[in-house]
């Protein structure tokens, strides 16, 4: 017992120490802001849809379903379907629990191995092979037994191991976090692209129509001599080339409605996919900012770069481990006996105890170069994570500078569209009329279409930016429970 006393202690004390650094999480970047110019207030206003002046809540929480603040219960649905569905989400979920149970498998290293085992044999020896004269003997002989071996951790490397395997878990886990961003922010912006495209459609088909009376007005016209037929080739020339600009659309808008129905895990041809319009989605007006020092906690992308990291570092502990003395135990414990009964008397009693101990001191220089490996994986992952840091700070700039500039498009948009409705009237009238030749009419209706969708398109381009806001933030995974509180325009 006293033995074993002196045994248990010197496991403690040596199982204490862990070669190798100690990881510690690289400090958030030093800065105020993140833009090179101060972070404004609000955005531009204009009138109309999507209009609305955003405010910028520096220091705000973003809502786990940040979804919900642009209103719109077709996204809110399409969402549902894909976090249910989705078959990559699902994959980065499977690749967290593979994970998990690999660093829960490696934590039993820590302790000793046991095993049972028994047999049962009927011999029969020869005496003369051991250089007797006695006759041949045949007898049973029954074993059972108890067998121990354990590694001593004396210098961490098993525990840096199980922190490496555990920082795996954690690289999962925010890739699992990233893929859950990535699907629902691509529902949400693949969802304004369907309702811009619609919208671009409607206009078109809007001048068409319009394009195809102008011409049947002319024709009654030509007949009655009061134009020339190139009036009328030259109507039905631009009638063509503005119904050519359909099947783009058409076919952009069939592309959309498929990546949509593979977003949510349905095959095109059996999903059916509600229609939602620009004006069924609002444009969220208070917008969280989280403050600099916080990005790299939030982000998925740098946490589970960070925890490469981590994995890297206690890397070097297990090369460095593997160059110092390995010890291990050993013992067993059991009976053997000719007769199955007299197994487990004292007498048939067998044990044994060993103790080794194994330093390495030649083997090609190859353990020296895997610690050399192990820093250098180290040196790589932290220029990595460094990388994936400022990437994070000028995605969130990008986005910024863009709903200030997405912004002030729509307003030039806006007034540019109201101009070219007033001037199209106008100039239509007076084409009623015979006033003005159809050359003029047809700068007007070009500039009124040309106006009206790049307003559609300034409008989605808002809400678009907004969506890349709040993925660039980090969406709010760390508040998946979190209730929508901020308002919401557009109502």
């Amino acid at each position: 017992m006293r033995t074993q006393g002196i045994l248990v202690i010197f496991c403690l004390f040596f199982g204490g120490c862990a070669v190798g650094p100690d990881f510690e999480a690289p400090p958030a970047p030093v800065t105020a802001q993140f833009m090179e110019s101060e972070l404004p207030v609000l955005t531009v206003s204009t009138t109309g849809e999507g209009g609305a002046a955003q405010v910028f809540v520096l220091g705000g929480d973003i809502p786990g379903q940040w979804w919900d603040l642009f209103r719109s219960q077709h996204i809110n649905d399409l969402i549902k379907k894909g976090i249910k569905n989705n078959n990559s989400l699902q994959a980065a979920q499977a690749a967290l629990r593979a994970a998990d149970a690999n660093y829960r498998a490696s934590i039993g290293n820590l302790f000793p191995f046991i095993s049972a085992g028994a047999n049962a044999s009927r011999l029969k020896v020869n005496g003369s092979a051991g250089g007797s004269s006695s006759s041949p003997r045949t007898f049973n002989l029954f074993a059972a037994g108890l067998n121990v071996a354990y590694t001593l951790d004396v210098f961490g490397g098993i525990r840096r191991q199980i922190e490496s395997d555990g920082a795996l878990v954690d690289f999962k886990d925010y890739e699992e976090k990233a893929t859950y961003l990535t699907l629902t922010g691509n529902i949400v912006a693949t969802s304004i692209i369907e309702a811009s495209l619609r919208e671009q459609i409607k206009a078109t088909n809007e001048l068409i129509k319009l394009q195809e009376n102008n011409l049947d007005i002319s024709r009654k016209r030509y007949n009655l001599g009061a134009i020339s037929q190139i009036d009328v080739l030259a109507q039905e020339t631009q009638l063509s080339q503005t119904k050519a600009t359909l099947p783009p659309l058409q076919d952009a808008l069939a592309k959309t409605r498929t990546t949509l129905s593979v977003l949510i895990g349905e095959l095109p041809s059996e999903s059916k996919l509600a229609t939602i319009l620009l004006s069924q989605i609002s444009l969220p007006v208070k917008i969280p900012v989280s403050v600099p020092s916080s990005l790299v906690k939030q982000r998925p992308d740098v946490k589970a770069a960070e925890a490469l990291l981590h994995a890297a570092s206690a890397q070097i502990g297990v090369a460095t481990a593997n160059l110092l003395p390995q010890l291990t135990l050993s013992a067993n414990y059991g009976g053997s006996a000719n007769v199955l009964k007299d197994l487990f008397k004292d007498s048939a009693n067998v044990w044994s105890v060993l103790g080794n101990i194994a330093q390495p001191i030649f083997k090609g220089g190859t353990l020296l170069a895997q610690r050399e490996v192990a820093i250098a994986n180290f040196e790589q992952a932290y220029a990595e994570y460094r990388q994936v840091v400022l990437e994070a700070y000028q995605n969130v700039a990008d986005i910024l500078y863009s709903l200030e500039q997405s912004a002030q498009q729509l307003k030039i948009s806006t007034e540019s569209e109201r101009a070219a409705t007033e001037t199209l009237k106008m100039v239509q009238t007076q084409y009623d009329l015979g006033a003005v030749s159809y050359l003029n009419l047809t700068v007007a209706l070009l500039q009124y279409h040309t106006a009206r969708i790049n307003k559609i398109r300034a409008h989605a381009a808002r809400l678009s930016d907004t969506v890349a806001l709040f993925q660039a933030l980090g969406g709010g995974w760390w508040n998946s429970a979190t209730s929508v509180q901020l308002e919401s325009g557009d109502k």
